[in-house]
């Protein structure tokens, strides 16, 4: 994300002034009422039906109740015009008893269906993200919490708004034409304390929105703490170094400043709002003795005093209303600018309008000058690096950690591109294809490798969604990998829920468990599964994919891997160097350039960077350095 889309205390956060406020406001509505009616479109309709019906009923039981006081009072009114009335004030009665709970009834309808397609269209956005930049982004992640949020209950709360607003205003306009029959000029004075009112309030939203996105980070870093009191792969550590006390203590000075900036929110509000009433009382208190004093001189029936009380207010009732509901409108839009903006937001990493297809690799795969960093405030991580990978061979990335191998995979893999330079892959460069065909050619075990909390099937399955249900193909992938014999020895076998988390769907009665948990070696061959599954691709990775085994598991592995890795083009990293010592090509990484590159036999000749790290390990496991090691 750029520094433009970086919100501060203006924009989205505090809520834009002006012309420009005034438009993104708009646009803001625009975009909430959009979504509303793409999820209900005939619950906005009743919703304004009702909204309307609201708005009327209470005006027409003032006028009802006036016509009837007078009719009793006058005795010369016709039997029939007063059963009229009574007719008119038990319709109107119905419907303030029933309207309400169907107007909630709709608006609730309409949240769930609004917040099931905010979140689908939110996070088919962030599907179309090419790459990792922005999921490592802070400010990012921010506005993606607060889209989140947002996208699933503002464009309901608007439309809600926006009808309120409406049934306000036309209740306003019914008091005050009630009004202006009896006293224009108190009706000018109330209409004129609603002024203040409203400005007060949209100042307050903007505070609203600005508080809200302050506490993001704070709230996020809260909801990090508790979630590693609450979960199990946290609690062993935390209960032996004994540092539970600590994060909690963290956990509750985060909740501690986020209550801060809105208890000051709150005190705003309470001197504003209180500020407001007593305003509203004062207006009213004036127009109640003036009626009195009119009704007493004989200027006013009964029944006018009681339309003027009632007017009186109701034209507050339904300003305060109607002013609460713009300002709360106001705000959700300004929070629901967020999601608006992840939804809207354009690719990280340029994808053509016309890719190139991906050819199947027959030549091989080029970097090419490859130049990168993360950002530009920080260092190179990588400095003009050249190497190809042969079609068909197996190519290990070596070095010390922070070199640059986990990086040359990321690229490899299109999640960055490269600042200056080319990858091409059988001579077409990686930016000119569709990234999810290229990567629907590579297979990969990462070091930091998925535990899905789902079937042992499915943990293999998704390396390949299309043979999900193809319990042939995720079988032979198990037994390429080791995984079988594992997998068979569980309750359910394939099917047996890899987790605690929840309650297995498949277990019945006393056997109903809360899953089954693997070690990290049996873990980390069901992501070898998934990787193999994969059998009909171009490329294979496996970044550390022994790490969690054991001496004997790992050979196995390694035995298994140089089997299924013949004919397939392969890269592999491992701080083991003996894991790979037998790859086809040896590409040595120091300090993000190529220091080296050979066979093992040929490094250790040359008795540079490998052959110095190779050594070291070597005498850790007490074997002798090779003689020639060293030797030119």
């Amino acid at each position: 994300m750029s520094e433009a889309e970086t919100p501060t205390e203006t924009g989205a956060a505090k809520g834009p002034d002006g012309l420009g406020g005034v438009r993104a406001s708009a646009a803001g509505v625009a975009g909430a009422l959009a979504l509303a009616w793409q999820a209900g479109p005939l619950l906005i309709v009743g919703s304004a039906i009702a909204a309307l019906l609201e708005a009327l009923v209470p005006v027409a039981a003032a006028w009802f109740t006036k016509a009837a006081l007078d009719a009793i009072i006058s005795r010369g009114v016709d039997g029939r015009y007063l059963a009229a009335v009574g007719a008119g004030l038990v319709v109107t009665g119905l419907a303030t008893a029933t309207l309400p709970h169907f107007s909630q009834y709709v608006r609730r309808e309409l949240e769930r269906r609004v917040g099931l397609l905010a979140q689908d269209r939110l996070f088919e956005a962030a599907e179309r993200f090419v790459g990792l930049a922005r999921f490592e982004d802070p400010v990012f992640l921010d506005r993606l919490s607060l889209a989140h949020q947002s996208g699933g209950t503002a464009p309901g709360l608007v439309v809600g708004g926006v009808l309120s607003i409406g049934r306000g205003a036309v209740t306003v306009l019914g008091f005050l034409g009630s009004l202006l029959v009896i006293s224009p000029v108190l009706a000018i004075l109330v209409l004129a304390a609603a002024v203040p009112a409203l400005l007060a309030e949209l100042r307050l939203s903007r505070g609203r929105a600005a508080v809200m996105w302050r506490v993001g980070p704070v709230e996020r870093r809260e909801l990090f703490y508790r979630q590693l009191l609450t979960t199990v792969q946290a609690a062993k550590e935390l209960r032996l170094f004994g540092t539970g006390p600590y994060f909690r203590a963290l956990m509750t000075g985060e909740r501690r400043t986020a209550d801060a900036e809105r208890r000051q929110m709150d005190r705003r509000e309470l001197a504003t709002q209180s500020a407001l009433g007593l305003m509203s009382a004062g207006v009213a208190a004036a127009g109640l003795v003036w009626a009195l004093i009119a009704a007493w001189r004989g200027q006013l029936t009964v029944g006018d005093l009681t339309l003027l009380v009632a007017s009186v207010a109701g034209v507050q009732t339904s300003i305060t209303t109607l002013v609460n509901e713009v300002t709360m409108a106001h705000q959700q839009v300004l929070v629901f600018d967020h999601y608006l903006m992840v939804t809207r937001c354009g690719p990280d990493l340029p994808v053509p309008a016309r890719p190139r297809a991906v050819p199947a690799l027959r030549r091989g795969i080029e970097f090419r000058g490859v130049w990168f960093r993360y950002s530009p405030d920080r260092p190179w991580v990588l400095r003009d690096v050249s190497f190809t990978i042969p079609y068909g061979r197996a190519v290990a990335l070596v070095g010390r950690n922070g070199a640059g191998k986990s990086t040359l995979v990321k690229l490899l893999c299109r999640a960055y591109d490269p600042e200056r330079g080319a990858i091409l892959w059988d001579g077409v460069d990686l930016r000119d294809m569709d990234p999810a065909e290229l990567r629907s050619r590579i297979g990969a075990v990462f070091q930091d490798y998925m535990a899905y909390d789902l079937s042992a099937a499915h943990n293999i399955g998704l390396g390949d969604v299309t043979a999900i249900e193809d319990r042939e193909r995720i079988e032979a992938a198990a037994h390429r990998a080791g995984a079988h014999e594992t997998v068979m020895a569980l309750p359910r076998r394939y099917d047996t829920l890899l987790s605690r988390m929840f309650a297995d769907p498949m277990a019945d009665g006393d056997d109903a468990t809360a899953g089954v948990t693997l070690s990290g070696g049996q873990w980390q061959r069901l992501a070898l599964a998934r990787a193999m599954l994969r059998d009909r691709g171009d490329l294979l990775i496996l970044d550390e994919p022994s790490s969690g085994l054991d001496p004997e598991a790992e050979h196995e592995v390694h035995t298994r891997l140089r089997r299924h890795r013949m004919g397939f083009t392969s890269v592999l990293i491992s701080h083991r160097l003996g894991a790979v010592r037998d790859a086809d090509l040896l590409v040595v990484l120091d300090a993000g350039v190529v220091a080296e590159q050979g066979t093992h036999d040929q490094l250790m000749r040359r008795g540079g960077v490998y052959a110095g790290l190779f050594g070291l390990q070597a005498r850790g496991y007490g074997t002798p350095e090779p003689a020639d090691a060293g030797t030119p």
